[in-house]
């Protein structure tokens, strides 16, 4: 085994989506994409403020990726073309592969309380981009979740092992490969390996506290991301609190151009501009 080392360290800056939802863009937006490849962007959102996220994403159209959103706190109603109807409630995941198309919308289910969770985008390869869309809600109550001293960790997707305990996930995807891994920490100082595959990505993202990462211990502060280095499969992590809480996404790079104009990622300029023309005439979303 090799121990992975930080590479890059990325400050989450404040930005703002959909019907003006505020929220803090982790990475995503700026720069060269193949840093984080196969993963396009990565925002938290999170407020007490109704204000905050009320507006919430009306309906939109995607092509070329998979998004994941994982609700820690809230309530929000996803809508789409295909007629899927989710209720994404503490705790659960929703996974969508936008493919050759989708329309659809993400609205708050709430008008007080705290609105608290993370989307992701993941890259499709060139071959899977124009494939058909789908859809899946992922209860909480489905997803592993493994306790061990000291720590506890969700599994969305992937597997991993951490502290010697082998780690499955519920969600496997082809060609990138995906962990997606959220660790609770309940004891300061205390030594944790994490091991994963070998030559990924890996993005650690912390949310809560602050962690030291690698054999030469950097601190990762609250609202930072560390970007390793893609060699190596090994990671030493020593939280700094009790309180500590990060997320772990890895994935295989696809190594392919990336062509992005807002909500549409594919691999040429052409590709693009014929998306922007598919949607225009009403027929992103009427190829399935």
């Amino acid at each position: 085994m090799a121990s992975k080392s930080i590479e890059e360290i990325v400050v989450a800056r404040p930005s703002s989506d959909g019907d003006g939802v505020k929220l803090m863009r982790v990475f995503g937006g700026a720069g060269d994409p193949s840093r984080f490849d196969p993963y396009l962007m990565m925002d938290e959102f999170g407020s007490y403020d109704i204000n905050d996220y009320i507006g919430g994403f009306p309906p939109h159209p995607h092509r070329g990726f998979e998004t994941i959103t994982y609700m820690l706190e809230g309530r929000m109603e996803h809508q789409d073309h295909m007629g899927n109807v989710g209720d994404l409630k503490d705790g659960d995941v929703q996974w969508m592969t936008a493919g050759a198309g989708i329309i659809h919308s993400e609205m708050p289910k709430q008008t007080e309380g705290r609105m608290r969770g993370f989307q992701v985008w993941l890259n499709l390869p060139s071959h899977s981009k124009m494939q058909k869309p789908a859809y899946r809600d992922i209860p909480s109550a489905s997803i592993p979740v493994t306790r061990l001293d000291g720590v506890s960790a969700k599994l969305i997707a992937g597997c991993a092992t951490l502290d010697g305990q082998p780690l499955e996930g519920l969600v496997r995807r082809p060609d990138t490969d995906p962990l997606y891994l959220d660790l609770v920490f309940s004891a300061a100082l205390k030594v944790n390996t994490l091991v994963l595959a070998a030559d990924t990505t890996t993005l650690v993202y912390v949310y809560e506290g602050s962690i030291a990462l690698g054999d030469a211990g950097a601190i990762v502060k609250q609202g930072h991301l560390a970007r390793l280095q893609r060699a190596g499969d090994t990671l030493r992590m020593v939280p700094q609190s009790a309180d500590t809480r990060i997320v772990v996404l890895a994935g295989k790079p696809l190594r392919e151009p990336v062509v992005q104009y807002g909500p549409f990622v594919m691999n040429t300029r052409q590709e693009i501009e014929q998306a922007l023309q598919d949607y225009q005439r009403g027929a992103l979303a009427a190829r399935f």
